[in-house]
């Protein structure tokens, strides 16, 4: 148990790297509420006492400690009892063609935080030579999800990121189509809305209309 409980923290140090401001508020296990100054995402708690207190109670079915807090499309915490969108399962391991096409289908539908949660199972699951290209997807994920907060710098910076990875695990491993992602047309999706959200006002991207197409046919709207 010990050494999961190390390797699940050394994941997330690895997907959220600290310069990148606010990640742990993209993660769907914090218990922490979001607010935001000039467009940037910053970490507040503002749960009220008992709700701090039902969040310490919660359990998941094995017993471990899981906030049972509702969250919205783009992971964000709601009070209890709210109309909430499920959560996905933790740990679930995947074909890789199931990982893309669930996560296309996430994207689509507007939630690139659950999308990034079927990737990072892939990245965590998946085998070594292949876990630098699931952590870019993951990332690419994550970015479109600050993105669609208005979070500029920490989405611009985490789509480029991804962008980057992804690109890097391509020329490493000659594989620019691996389970017929279009790497390159998710790269240039990438980097092409990192820019466009620099060049705005902060009004967060509809993550829906922006979800990038991650295998050729798919139904994402990316470029």
């Amino acid at each position: 148990m010990r050494s999961r409980a190390v390797n699940r923290v050394s994941a997330r140090s690895v997907l959220y790297p600290t310069a990148v401001p606010g990640p742990k508020a993209v993660r769907a296990r914090d218990n922490r509420g979001m607010g935001s100054k000039d467009g940037i995402f910053r970490q507040q708690d503002d749960r009220t006492a008992s709700e701090r207190a039902g969040d310490a109670r919660d359990r998941d079915g094995d017993g471990r400690a899981r906030s049972a807090r509702p969250r919205d499309g783009l992971g964000r915490p709601l009070p209890y009892g709210a109309q909430g969108v499920p959560r996905q399962p933790e740990g679930v391991v995947r074909p890789p063609l199931e990982s893309v096409a669930e996560a296309q289908r996430l994207l689509d539908e507007g939630k690139p935080f659950h999308a990034h949660e079927v990737l990072e199972d892939a990245w965590k699951s998946g085998p070594e030579e292949e876990r630098e290209l699931w952590r870019g997807l993951a990332q690419l994920a994550v970015g479109l999800t600050h993105t669609a907060r208005g979070n500029v710098t920490g989405g611009a910076r985490l789509l480029r990121r991804g962008a980057g990875s992804a690109e890097e695990w391509a020329a490493g491993a000659g594989r620019a189509r691996p389970y017929g992602i279009d790497l390159g047309g998710v790269v240039a999706w990438a980097r092409e809305l990192a820019a466009e959200v620099e060049r705005g006002d902060g009004v967060p991207v509809d993550a829906g209309a922006r979800a990038p197409r991650l295998r050729a046919g798919a139904r994402g709207q990316g470029s």
